[in-house]
This record gives structure tokens, sequence and C-alpha cells, in this order.
């Protein structure tokens, strides 16, 4: 989770878009952890988890609406899927306890953390 927590806030901070290919990759990799270990995650993997899934099915819906044929109903896709897990994390931290506004201000405390 960590890795892909990394790699989400190196994204954010590049100046340039990244390829297909590369947020193809990044994309397959975060539901696949999400799949094989989605279950077992304690709150602050859940956190990671919001925060990688709501920010790649943003982007990925921002790029559906650029982009055209194949590649514009793949980034549909990968939206709709994400936005399923992001509701899934969400639902779990309401469970815990936090209410819309507390999730919301902690998503925006994530932008500014500094990851290594």
């Amino acid at each position: 989770m960590n890795e892909l927590y990394k790699q989400i806030h190196l994204y954010l901070n590049m100046d340039e878009e990244i390829s297909f290919e590369e947020f193809d990759g990044y994309y397959k990799r975060a539901i696949d952890y999400f799949n094989e270990h989605a279950d077992q995650f304690e709150e602050d993997a859940i956190w990671k988890a919001l925060f990688i899934s709501e920010n790649v099915m943003s982007n990925a819906d921002a790029r559906s609406a650029t982009e055209k044929g194949a590649k514009a109903k793949k980034y549909k896709k990968m939206a709709q899927r994400l936005s399923l897990w992001a509701q899934n994390f969400t639902g779990r931290l309401a469970q815990q306890g936090y209410s819309k506004d507390e999730m919301n201000q902690r998503f925006e405390e994530m932008f500014q953390d500094k990851v290594e």
C-alpha cells in the first residue's frame, strides 16, 4: 500500500501527464492490491486506498472526456470501477465514526503528506 501511496503522490506532483500505458499499469496494480487485501485493511490503509481510488478515479474521468474511442471507454471503465472502491472505503470510514466533514478534511490534508 505504501508504494502505491508514494506513487500517487509522485504522479500528483508531476507537471506533465503520464502516458495511458503507465496510467493503466498503476490502475491495475491498485485494483489488484485492493482485490487481494482490502478485507484486511486497517484504518490507515483505508485512508490511503480512498486517496488513491478518488484521485485515479477523477483523473480517469477527466481523461475519458478528452480522449476518443477505445481509450475513452477504458478510462470511463476505470473511473466506474474505482468509484465502487471509493464508496466501499468511505462506507468503512463512516462505520468507524467519521463524518463526511471529517473525511473531507482528512482527505485534503493527505495532499500535503510527506511521503518517502
